[in-house]
C-alpha cells in the first residue's frame, strides 16, 4: 500500500476545523484502492509561542521545565507562563482529537521535535545551547524519550483504535552533523557530536513500543538519509527536491533494507509523481517496490492558506494513486 499523509503543520488557529478537514480527506474511507491514508494531529504554529516546534517538544520533557526568554526556550528551575500556555494548547489539541476521532480505527500520526533539533535550539540555564554540553544533551535525550512515550500513551488512551505512527522532526540535523550551529556570540561553533552519538539518540527516541511505525522527517537540504536509516527509522520523510544524486543512492539502500521513503513532492506541478518515478528507475529500484513508498507535500502547510492546504492534501492522495498504479504496471 502506498502511504499518503501530511508533514504536520496546518494554517490557521482553529484546531477543531483543521482536524475536521484532515479527517475528511485522509480518514473518510474514500481514498483509492492501493492507497493507505494516514491522518494526523495537525500543528498550528500561527497560534504563537508554545505552538512552535521547539515549544511543543520542550513541553514533552520530563522533569526539565522550560521558559521562553529573549534568546528562545530555556531550561529553568520551574515552568514559566509560556510553558503553561503550551500545556494549555496541548490539552486543547488532545481534547479535540478525542472528539474528532471518537470510534476511529486505523493509522494516526503524531509529530514531535527531534532530539538534535531540540538540543541545538534549547538553552541551558546558564550558558549556551544544550548541544554544547554532552551531559546536558544526554539529559534532554533521556527526558524527551520518556516524554514522547507518555505522550503516545495518552493519545492511544484517547483514541483506542488508533495504530499510532510517530514522526520525529529533525530540520536542524544536517547543521548539527556539519558543525554549523554557532554560539550565541557567533564567534565559535558549538560542539559537533560524532555520528555514533547522533544515531544512538535518534534510535532511542524512535524506539517507542506503543508506536506501530516510527520515522524521521528532515526537510533540510541534502538530508542525511544514511544516518536516519542507521537509527532505525521505519520511514524517511524528505523533500525530494532537496535530495541530491548521492543522497538518493542512500535512499535506495534504505528502501532495499525495508525502510519506507515518504517523498515530499511538488504538489503544484502538473505531474508530482514524475520526478520520483524517474529517479526510482535511475537508481535501478523495482517498480513493485513503489507500493511501499509514501506521498506527502514537500514540507508543512502552515504558510499556505486553508484552500491551498486542502488542494495540496488532495493532490498528494492522487499522486499516491499514481504511484500505486505504477507499482502494479
Amino acid at each position: 500500500m502506498v502511504d499518503v499523509s501530511g508533514i504536520g503543520s496546518w494554517p490557521g488557529t482553529d484546531v477543531r476545523e483543521a482536524l475536521r478537514v484532515i479527517r475528511g480527506e485522509l480518514a473518510s474511507g474514500a481514498t483509492p484502492e492501493g492507497v493507505r491514508a494516514i491522518p494526523y494531529l495537525p500543528e498550528l504554529p500561527a497560534r504563537g509561542p508554545g505552538a512552535d516546534i521547539i515549544g511543543r517538544a520542550a513541553h514533552l520533557l520530563v522533569d526539565l521545565p522550560v521558559d521562553l526568554q529573549p534568546q528562545g526556550w530555556r531550561l529553568v528551575d520551574r515552568p514559566g507562563r509560556d510553558a503553561e500556555r503550551t500545556s494549555s494548547l496541548s490539552t486543547e489539541d488532545l481534547d479535540e482529537l478525542a472528539e474528532a476521532y471518537d470510534g476511529y480505527a486505523g493509522p494516526l500520526k503524531v509529530q514531535v521535535g527531534g532530539p538534535w533539533t531540540l538540543a541545538s535550539s534549547l538553552w541551558r540555564p546558564l550558558g549556551d545551547r544544550v548541544l554544547d554540553d554532552r551531559g546536558a544533551t544526554r539529559d534532554v535525550v533521556d527526558s524527551l524519550t520518556e516524554g514522547v512515550g507518555a505522550y503516545l500513551a495518552r493519545v492511544q488512551a484517547l483514541v483506542p483504535g488508533a495504530e499510532l505512527v510517530l514522526q520525529v522532526d529533525e530540520p536542524s540535523l544536517g547543521a548539527v552533523l556539519a558543525g554549523r550551529v554557532r554560539s550565541e556570540s557567533g564567534y565559535r561553533v558549538l560542539r559537533t557530536p560524532d555520528r555514533g552519538e547522533v544515531v544512538a539518540a535518534l534510535r532511542q527516541v524512535l524506539h517507542q513500543p506503543v508506536a506501530q511505525l516510527a520515522g524521521v522527517h528532515c526537510c533540510a537540504g541534502d538530508p542525511p538519509v544514511d544516518v536516519l536509516h542507521d537509527a532505525g527509522a521505519g520511514f524517511v520523510a524528505v523533500d525530494l527536491a532537496q535530495v541530491g544524486r548521492e543522497r538518493f543512492e542512500q535512499v535506495a539502500v534504505a528502501v532495499e533494507a525495508g525502510a519506507r521513503l515518504w517523498a515530499g513532492l511538488d504538489v503544484d506541478s502538473t505531474d508530482p509523481a514524475e520526478p520520483l518515478l524517474r529517479r526510482w528507475r535511475e537508481a535501478g529500484l523495482p517498480a513493485a517496490a513503489l507500493s511501499e513508498v509514501g506521498a506527502t507535500p514537500p514540507c508543512g502547510l502552515a504558510s499556505a492558506d486553508p484552500d491551498q492546504a486542502l488542494r495540496a492534501t488532495r493532490t498528494a492522495v492522487q499522486t499516491a494513486l499514481r504511484l500505486a498504479e505504477s507499482s502494479a504496471a
